[in-house]
């Protein structure tokens, strides 16, 4: 079967260095780039599986296909929008045609709409030939070395179970991070040098809500890490300053114990908000030393960058994903296995909402929960704009990362009767996560609830909604505290 693999893959390179040698001899027509876009970002789409598949050890084989993945997000963010663009431009040769111009004219005022000069911008101009040229230079540069980098794939094991399906159930799996699951598995395995340090230490850095325990219990449920350590354990206290060893280990809760593994190395996993103290981390780390086995390992997460000098090796930074990346990740989300060509409007609208919603992995979740209830294009049209007052009003800089900022304001899209009073707009104070042994402390509202008005009685002065429940663990689910407040009050937002 390997061997069945390999000889496909080989072909496929081979049949790509050869297209791309001929085609290179001539100037070809944006609408010939386009299509040689399109083939090689179904070749390098298919290595990039085939690497995910696979346990990768080596960190400049990782580093690699970072890259790799980053350029196919690029290639495809590129792609989307010249369709997108083109089938706006279509339309509006046929809508000159066909209507006289008027300001009342209905698909006129869904252009306006669905228009981004964002998205024109990047797409149009002087040097969108050059830029769509550059994208395929670099996908065939990287397409001609693939020969030996499959080689070098192949000679890696196959993971002992696939991880959930990505194209099948994408609230099952968690995107964009299998590369630095990678390095952090690495890390874990690797065997420390004799007379050295006894303690490895793994920081993983990033901002809230990113990921970075999600990372963590999708890198201790494999099962490599598993078979080599016979206990991992998770500390569930706020901070390490008041900490002895007993106290500690008292609060500190079981999550993987094998009897069976025959050695007795450890994995602490430490949650924290921000920095740590410096004396606290000092005693703990020599007391760990004495205590755990020769080749025990500790994670230490954090919001804090300055985390990243307690490390033994590279941190791991959980960055937000790249406007290409979300982008890509949000189709999966709004169209799954559906073909995004087959609603061209729906792609261009879902296209200026990936823009709007700064990177946010729950907002994400959140919004396409709402877009599948409801495919057509002028509800989606009113979601676009309630994301975008949601940005503009709370001094939402796009391509920033704001999901630890604490107070905003959202609106509901629920229709109410003109000259109304009732209250439209309500206040998100602030979110934290629950765990699942309180499930039963969730709130049964949630906000996709509030911002269609369904709830039957809504609840007045503050209260909690649910946010998102995780699918996938640790199976957080993520709770705000909400109030409503008059229309006119969304004048003054907070800092």
């Amino acid at each position: 079967m390997e061997a069945l693999i390999s000889a496909v893959l080989g072909d496929i390179i081979s049949r790509a260095i050869s297209i791309m040698v001929k085609k290179s001899r001539r100037q070809t027509t944006a609408e010939e780039d386009l299509q040689r876009l399109h083939q090689l970002l179904l070749r390098i789409s298919t290595v990039v599986e085939e690497a995910e598949g696979r346990c990768i050890s080596n960190q400049g084989m990782i580093r690699q296909i970072s890259i790799m993945i980053n350029q196919m997000f690029r290639g495809y963010y590129l792609l989307d929008s010249f369709k997108c663009i083109q089938k706006k431009t279509n339309d509006e040769e046929v809508s000159r045609s066909s209507f006289a111009p008027s300001k009342f004219n209905p698909a006129k005022r869904f252009r306006l709409l669905s228009s981004s000069p964002q998205i024109e911008s990047m797409v149009i101009g002087k040097n969108n030939s050059k830029e769509l040229k550059q994208v395929i230079l670099v996908l065939e540069n990287m397409v001609a070395d693939m020969k030996e980098f499959a080689i070098f794939l192949m000679s890696y094991p196959r993971m002992y179970r696939q991880p959930y399906g990505a194209y099948l159930y994408l609230d099952k799996y968690m995107f964009g991070r299998q590369m630095e699951r990678e390095q952090a598995i690495s890390f874990l395995l690797q065997a420390e040098t004799l007379g050295g340090g006894n303690l490895g230490v793994l920081p993983i850095v990033g901002p809230g809500l990113i990921g970075k325990s999600t990372l963590v219990e999708r890198v201790c449920d494999d099962e490599r890490v598993r078979n080599h350590f016979s206990l991992i354990l998770r500390y569930e206290g706020n901070d390490l300053k008041d900490e002895t060893a007993t106290t500690f280990r008292d609060h500190c809760v079981i999550k993987h114990q094998n009897s069976a593994s025959g050695e007795e190395r450890s994995l602490v996993v430490i949650e924290l908000l921000g920095d740590v103290d410096e004396g606290a981390w000092k005693r703990l780390l020599q007391t760990s030393e004495r205590c755990m086995a020769h080749g025990s390992k500790i994670i230490v997460t954090s919001r804090s960058e300055n985390m990243v000098n307690i490390g033994t090796t590279e941190a791991i930074m959980l960055r937000c994903l790249s406007k290409e990346a979300y982008w890509y990740f949000l189709k999966m989300l709004l169209f799954g296995s559906t073909d995004p060509e087959d609603h061209p409007k729906l792609t261009s609208i879902s296209m200026e909402l990936a823009l709007e919603m700064c990177g946010s992995f729950i907002f994400a979740y959140s919004v396409a929960t709402l877009l599948r209830a409801n495919t057509s294009a002028r509800f989606w049209c009113r979601v676009l704009r309630m994301v975008r007052e949601f940005r503009q009003k709370n001094n939402f800089v796009p391509g920033e990362y704001n999901e630890d900022r604490m107070s905003r304001y959202a609106w509901s899209i629920a229709e109410t009767p003109r000259g109304s009073d009732d209250h439209k707009v309500f206040l998100i104070h602030h979110s934290h996560q629950k765990g699942p042994a309180a499930r039963d402390e969730v709130p049964r509202i949630t906000t996709v609830d509030l911002i269609f008005r369904a709830w039957s009685a809504m609840p007045q002065g503050k209260f909690e909604v649910l946010c998102w429940r995780s699918l996938i663990p640790p199976y957080y689910s993520y709770v705000c505290s909400c109030e409503f407040v008059q229309h006119k009050e969304h004048l003054d937002i907070e800092p």
